[in-house]
């Protein structure tokens, strides 16, 4: 088995299994049958024993865990394409979750996420992710480990009170900037972000792996909740889209792809992308084939995807569009100008007419030539068609191979734990030296005595005095003392 029955026309159109990894869209207005298109696919991916990795926006997705019941119009769809040997049956299925309710938690550490899309992620201006690129070169220079949010935070604080020294070595930095920088991070632990963040992190493996009989496993990150977060659900995908990308080995054009790759909702990961971060993109799905990986795009409209990457999907499924509006219209010709030519169909009348179940189909066949666009019937998912219930997704998780591999966080030493011992000792003097000084109070109750020396529930003249002194005395000799110990320990001199 070679190839994979996507649906029928005049004839059966099939994606070629060695051209899988020539990347794909998958379009259509919502309602039109999407859903249905991407669970073909991911099946038939499984069953050539090629591991799939899809965002699960609505929650329907899941259901590709379970074998689906036949009824009636199933079963005149089976016999309209021709579809032999068709049986319900589910697909091997993990579960992944960046809240980690319910699926395996799916952690990044702060330095692989890097300052680029986490930058993106809190909605920082230019001047405040080049900050946050001098934090993260800073870590880098002076070893600090970041994990996890507490590790920001601290990495901040200390580039806040070092701004002068830090600014004459890597660049100007404001402290304006760095407190916008710790604002985005409460929003973003606010909004439930910190469980992505610290160890033990996703390790790419665990995507890429088979069940006993070879099928491929289905990996689905449950995003019902992660997409109403559109700027964490985007920069993760791409984060992890990069991942591949720089991690994985070479291997030219395989029989198979060694991975398939959905990216539902594409419009939110390039919606208000920046220029390099597109070419960033760009790069990547251009080169990522040679390594044997897949990328299909899933979207209302084929010009949600930049032109760029657009041309580089092989294979393509349009379901209906309704043109109502001037965008409408405008995507129906986007839509018909990107397919190969047939002279039987009118594509721009067609797209408009498509019933659901129905699409487009335009795929990649010997020697990597694209098919004329072909009318087709859609063939029906082996597996259910709808949601799982909590009972149901529990059993899943609980039958996994992973299970405990992910669920208890670690936190080990990095940068909060390092930056923590050099700051408290300074603040544990202040107190210490302050009692020394107003040691020596009066017992007197005279109104004068009291003014001096104060009460138990007053402080006097002296005590405070006294308190200032330290302070100032600990801000700046202490200050001086504990640069000069963190220029020994990084063989850095201090002037």
């Amino acid at each position: 088995m070679n190839e994979i029955l996507i649906g029928k026309g005049e004839k059966p159109v099939h994606l070629l299994a060695r051209y899988g990894n020539r990347h794909g869209l998958v379009a259509g207005a919502t309602g039109t049958g999407k859903t249905i298109s991407l669970l073909v696919l991911a099946e038939g991916f499984s069953r050539l024993g090629v591991p799939v990795f899809m965002a699960d926006v609505k929650g329907d997705a899941a259901g590709i865990a379970f074998a689906g019941t036949s009824n009636e119009k199933i079963r005149q769809r089976v016999l309209q394409i021709g579809i032999e040997g068709y049986t319900h049956e589910a697909s091997p299925v993990l579960f992944w979750d960046l809240y980690g309710k319910t699926g395996h938690p799916v952690r990044a550490t702060i330095s692989e996420l890097g300052p680029t899309l986490l930058g993106r992620i809190l909605e920082l201006n230019d001047t405040q992710t080049g900050v946050l690129e001098i934090a993260f070169k800073l870590a880098d220079d002076r070893g600090l480990l970041l994990l996890d949010l507490d590790d920001l935070r601290a990495l901040l604080g200390f580039v806040a009170e070092n701004h002068k020294q830090i600014s004459a070595q890597y660049g100007l930095i404001s402290t304006q900037s760095v407190s916008a920088i710790q604002r985005g991070l409460l929003s973003l632990e606010r909004e439930g972000g910190k469980a992505f963040f610290g160890e033990p992190a996703l390790e790419l493996g665990d995507l890429m792996r088979t069940d006993l009989s070879g099928r491929g496993i289905v990996n689905i990150l449950v995003a019902d909740q992660l997409v109403l977060k559109p700027r964490l659900y985007s920069s993760f995908l791409l984060w992890l889209l990069s991942e591949l990308f720089e991690n994985l080995p070479e291997v030219g054009d395989l029989d198979k792809p060694r991975l398939v790759f959905f990216f539902d909702e594409a419009h939110l990961l390039f919606g208000d992308a920046p220029p390099a971060l597109l070419q960033r993109v760009e790069q990547a799905v251009r080169l990522i084939r040679s390594k044997g990986v897949g990328v299909y795009f899933c979207s209302q409209f084929p010009d949600d995807v930049p032109g760029d990457i657009l041309g580089l999907l092989g294979n393509r499924i349009q379901h209906a569009l309704r043109a109502y509006t001037p965008r409408d219209q405008k995507a129906v010709r986007t839509a018909a100008e990107t397919f190969v030519a047939n002279p039987k169909l009118n594509v721009a009348r067609v797209i408009s007419e498509l019933g659901v179940g129905e699409a487009l189909v335009s795929t990649l066949q010997e020697k990597g030539i694209p098919m004329p666009v072909e009318r087709a019937l859609i063939c029906p998912p082996r597996c259910r068609m709808g949601a799982l219930t909590p009972e149901e997704r529990a059993a899943v998780l609980a039958r996994s191979p992973l299970a405990g591999k992910y669920n208890s966080p670690v936190n080990r030493e990095s940068a909060y734990e390092i930056l923590s011992r050099r700051v408290v000792p300074e603040e544990k003097q202040v107190p210490q030296t302050g009692q020394a000084q107003t040691e020596p109070r009066s017992e007197g109750s005279s109104p004068l005595g009291d003014l001096l020396w104060g009460t138990k529930r007053r402080q006097g003249m002296v005590e405070t005095l006294a308190k200032q002194a330290a302070r100032t005395v600990g801000s700046q000799i202490g200050r001086q003392i504990l640069r000069g110990v963190l220029g020994g320990i990084f063989g850095k001199s201090k002037r």
